[in-house]
């Protein structure tokens, strides 16, 4: 029997990067597959095929995590869609980097909007069937700058830590409904974003990390893969590092 066979996980920003290796890894393991895509329609698409063409149910929806309203509307359909929601991995999120004496009021609000409370407006409207089933996985996607900050990330650093913060508290207060929360706080990533990087920028983040290498987005799914299963089933609160000893 595979890890997620007759879960419906519903992933945010799965049509790039992480998200997209989170979707692919937990549709090969047998969930059902909700994701969501704000402006890569194309890509979504492709990756909805894909999906269905394991034998799974896959969908893809247009919604921005950010507006309670959409999260609201979001779940609705994807409960009308499956009927079930098991999984919920909170992993919407965007980078506006400036030193804070120019970071704009706009870049400060659009980070924490999309990274933060996208985590309240999709979690606060997956309680509700989590709790009737009596089960649940939540899985935020937090990040090691939100452990140890980052100069001109002040927004990112903590709209992360607040995840970090957001997790602990989740997990006290639905643990007695056998609804675990988790975070997950990669490093750096082989991605669209380290992909723009110069190879000056790329050789000094290397040098930072003890394992000398980027991580790759089936190794973050992987941990996810984790978090989502009963394998962990006893692991609640937690936030997972997958850095290459960054943060050691």
């Amino acid at each position: 029997m595979k890890l997620l066979e007759g879960k419906t996980a519903l992933v945010t920003g799965g049509s790039r990067g992480i998200g997209t290796g989170i979707v692919r890894k937990f549709a090969a393991e047998g969930a059902n597959i909700a994701f969501t895509y704000l402006s890569s329609e194309e890509s979504a698409k492709k990756i909805e095929a894909e999906l269905n063409a394991m034998g799974i149910k896959a969908k893809a929806y247009k919604s921005d995590a950010s507006s309670y309203e959409q999260a609201e509307e979001l779940v609705k359909n994807v409960m009308e869609d499956f009927g079930d929601l098991d999984i919920l991995v909170n992993n919407a999120g965007i980078t506006k980097d400036n030193l804070l004496m120019r970071m704009s009021e706009d870049q400060w609000d659009r980070v924490i909007d999309i990274n933060l409370k996208s985590i309240y407006n999709l979690t606060k409207q997956v309680i509700r069937p989590m709790m009737k089933k009596r089960w649940g996985s939540i899985i935020n996607i937090s990040s090691v700058v939100g452990v140890f900050g980052n100069a001109g990330q002040a927004n990112y650093a903590a709209s992360k830590a607040g995840a970090i913060g957001f997790t602990k508290s989740i997990a006290k207060e639905l643990g007695s409904r056998n609804i675990r929360c988790n975070a997950v706080a990669p490093g750096f990533i082989e991605t669209d974003m380290t992909h723009e990087l110069d190879e000056k920028t790329k050789a000094t983040f290397l040098a930072s990390i003890p394992l000398r290498r980027l991580g790759m987005t089936d190794e973050v799914a992987n941990v996810c893969l984790f978090l989502a299963s009963d394998m962990s089933s006893y692991v609640s609160g937690q936030t997972l590092s997958v850095c290459g000893g960054l943060n050691v």
